[in-house]
């Protein structure tokens, strides 16, 4: 089993997808508070359909506990899913009980710990803006919202004094890392035969 962490998620949207990506994986949920919205919004159970009431999720009210809880300062079993890792996560290797760490849509996981474990920082690949046919009209209108409505173009909050706007939305991000772990672990409907198709 896999731990998914959501630490300060923000988009109710996003929290329910990724529990349904739970649900189909049998991994566990971890949601580390403050959440940006209450588990009883309509947009998580929308994005989590049924598969809601399967899920196995628990909620923090913050960092310390989560820790306290879960880690005891051991970070042996962790990945920091970040744009500022400076190893992809298929370079990590997963282990049963492996736990999946991924911050706030608007800012990411907090610096200081980052800094702190600096070999557990792992990042998803992307294209950088200039691969974007629409990256300077994005970057203009951008410019005229408030800065707390500021989103790049998957709907993800961006911070103001990072340029890039290319970013997966976190429940791409936490389904793509997932299933690496999975495909690593043997998971076993990930290893199914290719069949050939009869012309």
């Amino acid at each position: 089993m896999l731990n998914i962490v959501l630490v300060e998620p923000e988009i109710p949207a996003n929290t329910g997808n990724i529990g349904r990506t739970c649900v189909l994986t049998g991994s566990k949920l971890h949601l580390v508070g403050p959440l940006g919205f209450d588990l009883g919004d309509r947009a998580v159970q929308r994005a989590g359909l049924a598969y809601w009431q399967s899920l196995d999720v628990t909620t923090y009210a913050n960092w310390d506990e989560f820790m306290r809880v879960n880690l005891r300062g051991d970070f042996s079993h962790v990945h920091l899913l970040t744009k500022a890792g400076t190893r992809t996560y298929v370079e990590a290797s997963y282990r049963e009980g492996d736990w999946l760490v991924f911050g706030r849509e608007s800012s990411g996981l907090d610096r200081k710990l980052l800094a702190a474990h600096p070999e557990r920082c792992e990042c998803i690949p992307m294209l950088s803006d200039d691969a974007l046919s629409n990256a300077s009209s994005w970057h203009e209108r951008h410019e005229q919202l408030h800065p707390e409505l500021r989103r790049d173009i998957c709907g993800n909050f961006v911070d103001s004094r990072e340029g890039r706007i290319t970013s997966l939305n976190l429940s791409n991000a936490v389904a793509i890392v997932t299933y690496e772990a999975l495909r690593q672990l043997g998971f076993p409907n990930l290893t199914l035969p290719v069949r050939h198709c009869d012309a």
